[in-house]
């Protein structure tokens, strides 16, 4: 928000409760889009502070922001700006629905389902013939999510068992380049990796390398791919880069179906094009497993 609010003339402050910027995304790429992104511009930000008091602009007064310590609650300091925009996220609407009388107990606002989306009652029953998919059960607040667990849901109440694996849902933030993700970030997967025991790897390439990137004059981005070296199993693919919202399909595909490195590394992707950014770094990964029975006759063409 900061970054497309910022077009040269607008001086932009951002307030973060947590202590890093862009909490969400894999740490190395949240510091290289904090390099491309933020630093060059004429952005400001705060970290680790809540606007406690916002007092609008009266009487050619400008408004006035109060920062309090996120964690000791204490004051930490005051802004004045001339417009505040709240973009803290949002909050399920389930008051009303009649849940109580079902004994459907929300939590922090959202409706309780399993991984089929079927919905719990209090003591963790599922509730005959019910379902809830999107914002509203807290799994992802994404509107292609909410999509994905609806088309589930349908093939389950058509006779056809399916569960949604969420990590195969993508997400993107669409700044310039943009930002795209899947999976795991690399801290989630060595904490899983940790408690499973298993290997954590990660292969990266840049989009220095690719040609059509540099020739649109995009050569800032990274592509990065965090896996398991003895199975080829994909964690996780982070994007910083041109395009990154369109590339990240490949990954989240491969994720969905169950795809491992070993198998689509030998893919075939045009020159020049963006894809060959996810071309070159499923080529990079060092896998031990080997790949699947390969074609064993040529198909004529």
């Amino acid at each position: 928000m900061s970054a497309v609010g910022n077009n040269g003339t607008l001086q932009v402050t951002f307030i973060e409760a947590l202590d890093q910027l862009m909490p969400g995304f894999d740490p190395e790429i949240s510091k290289l889009a904090q390099r491309v992104l933020i630093n060059p511009r004429n952005i400001d930000y705060h970290t680790g502070v809540f606007a406690s008091k916002i007092t609008p602009a009266r009487d050619g007064k400008p408004v006035t922001i109060e920062l309090i310590d996120a964690k000791t609650k204490e004051q930490k300091d005051s802004l004045e700006v001339d417009a505040a925009l709240i973009a803290t996220g949002r909050a399920p609407f389930t008051q009303g629905l009649g849940l109580e009388n079902i004994d459907v107990v929300t939590q922090r606002g959202f409706v309780p389902v399993d991984e089929r989306m079927r919905v719990l009652d209090a003591n963790g029953n599922l509730v005959p013939h019910l379902y809830c998919i999107g914002d509203t059960n807290g799994k992802m607040m994404l509107a292609h999510a909410a999509s994905a667990q609806g088309i589930s849901v349908v093939e389950q109440v058509t006779g056809r068992d399916h569960v949604l694996n969420h990590l195969s849902i993508p997400a993107a933030c669409f700044t310039h380049p943009e930002i795209s993700m899947v999976g795991l970030t690399e801290p989630q997967a060595r904490e899983k990796a940790e408690k499973e025991g298993f290997e954590v790897s990660v292969a990266k390439t840049s989009f220095k390398a690719n040609t059509k990137a540099l020739a649109e004059n995009e050569g800032e981005g990274l592509a990065k791919l965090i896996y398991r070296p003895d199975t080829g199993e994909i964690l996780g693919v982070h994007i910083f880069g041109l395009h990154a919202a369109d590339l990240i399909h490949e990954a989240s595909n491969a994720i969905a179906l169950g795809s491992h490195i070993q198998d689509i590394k030998f893919a075939v992707h045009a020159h020049p094009t963006l894809s060959e950014v996810l071309d070159e770094l499923f080529k990079s990964a060092k896998v031990k497993a080997q790949a699947s029975e390969p074609v064993k006759e040529a198909v004529a063409v």
